[in-house]
């Protein structure tokens, strides 16, 4: 549906964007998280256009924007919706006149105004708001308000641009609620644009990383949690699943490594997801292995519907039997990675 070609963006003497390759497929929600200023906004923007990249090409839906004139271009950029961080309602509008907006810009008829604007009125939840101003309602309100607009003019693509970023904790998983019942029903494909790695755990297919202008990492949002490649993707998933052991966790290993001197230890990280986080792998490989393991530190969660985990274990006994039991962990499909390893 999506697919951005070596895109580069300069501001000035400034590189937003260096050489951006993506694809987004059909359907799916597609996200793109990294830190203030890595150039996310100038990316989202250059789906639309908004923004003209330097070099490279943008296509959506099989054709070339970057090729249209600009009534084409216009007239592509129906079909691409955009909900904004800050709403970006006018204030002299009700609730319906604001979600009215682009139907009046395109020539739709006044009578099928009406129609549509009260379906997508009832889709996001605001029918009996209709007559309220922006003033009048919530920030959650106006954002659900920011969705209808943006779904009036029935585009192919919704573009969010950290539009949860303004909310707090229940209002953003409403919000989430609301996108991922837009892209279930209507086969919407979402581009989500955050600064937050919870907003893509709860919501995102896909995700792409991406740091000072470049993409780092990219791939299924469960790969990305369980097996993280880049510096970047680490720390903005330690941000929900701690991977660093706090001082009193490490001070429990020296411990236990201390009582037991003579044996090989390993301590290590273990990150599972999906189907393979139900089964009972670890006593399978203390009972096939005659092993000690303890768990030290971990936390278990769900990403899109799966259980997803990361746990430290210190893992005790003749370093063969150990490295038998890592090898069959990571035949399970365990990322099995060595933190420290005590002879």
């Amino acid at each position: 549906m999506i697919r951005l070609d070596g895109i580069t963006q300069a501001y000035g003497s400034h590189e937003a964007l260096r050489d951006v390759s993506l694809d987004v497929a059909q359907g799916e929600i597609f996200g793109i998280i990294g830190r203030s200023g890595a150039g996310k906004s100038s990316l989202v923007r250059t789906i639309n256009l908004l923004n003209r990249p330097k070099a490279g090409k943008v296509f959506v839906g099989g054709r070339e924007l970057t090729s249209l004139g600009d009534a084409e271009l216009r007239a592509a950029r129906r079909e691409i919706g955009l909900v904004f961080q800050h709403f970006n309602l006018l204030s002299s509008r009700t609730v319906a006149g604001n979600v009215a907006l682009p139907l009046e810009l395109a020539g739709v008829a006044p009578a099928e105004i009406r129609s549509r604007v009260g379906e997508l009125l009832n889709l996001v939840g605001l029918a009996e708001l209709r007559d309220r101003y922006p003033a009048q309602i919530s920030g959650g309100q106006k954002q659900r308000v920011g969705i209808a607009r943006a779904l009036a003019n029935r585009p192919k693509v919704l573009l969010s641009d950290e539009a949860t970023s303004a909310l707090d904790p229940e209002t953003t998983r409403s919000i989430l609620g609301l996108l991922k019942q837009i892209n279930r029903e209507f086969g919407l494909t979402i581009v989500l644009i955050t600064h937050q790695m919870q907003v893509i755990k709860q919501i995102a297919d896909r995700v792409a990383v991406i740091d000072a202008g470049q993409v780092v990492e990219q791939g299924p949002v469960l790969d990305v949690f369980t097996r993280p490649q880049h510096a970047t993707t680490r720390s903005l998933i330690e941000e929900i699943v701690p991977q660093a052991l706090p001082e009193s966790v490490l001070a429990r290993i020296r411990a236990l490594m201390s009582a037991r001197p003579a044996q090989d230890s390993q301590l290590l990280r273990l990150a599972f997801a999906g189907t393979g986080a139900d089964q009972p792998l670890l006593s399978d490989v203390i009972r096939q292995h005659g092993i000690d393991l303890s768990i030290v530190h971990g936390q278990v969660d769900e990403v899109q519907g799966q259980p997803f985990g990361s746990l430290a274990v210190l893992a005790r006994g003749a370093r063969q039997q150990l490295d038998a039991a890592a090898a069959q962990l990571r035949g399970a499909g365990i990322f099995v990675e060595e933190v420290a390893h005590v002879g």
